[in-house]
């Protein structure tokens, strides 16, 4: 019986769970964390399965709430995918946005350069 899965695309997704990326993160506390995410998630997931209990993710990380809204340090916000035009949407309306604003549903952890800096954004 034929798997729906080639091989060489099974070793990928292994590949991609296995990967880590260090994340430096501060909560809406002040407290600075050093953490690592795995691969084959969004930054999102990765927060809350990482404990940070400030990321709400409402919408479940389908870009339909801003709750996960997030700071990028400056410095690695152009190392990231652009943002699309629903997360701009969502982000207009914060009272919170500033041009560090993203929304980490829309950041998978296989894009996100190691030792990423990120502050958990204030509550809209």
């Amino acid at each position: 019986m034929a798997s729906s899965k080639t091989d060489y695309e099974c070793r990928l997704a292994a590949e991609s769970v296995e990967r880590m990326t260090q994340l430096l993160v501060t909560n809406r506390a002040g407290e600075e964390k050093a953490v690592d995410a795995k691969g084959g998630q969004s930054l999102m997931q990765a927060l809350r399965d990482l404990g940070f209990d400030d990321i709400l993710a409402i919408c479940g990380g389908v870009c339909a709430c801003a709750t996960c809204h997030v700071y990028i340090d400056p410095s690695y916000l152009d190392r990231l995918p652009a943002m699309g035009e629903d997360e701009a949407a969502l982000l207009e309306g914060s009272e919170c946005r500033t041009p560090e604003s993203r929304l980490s549903c829309q950041i998978p952890c296989d894009d996100i350069p190691s030792g990423l800096k990120l502050r958990i954004a204030p509550e809209d």
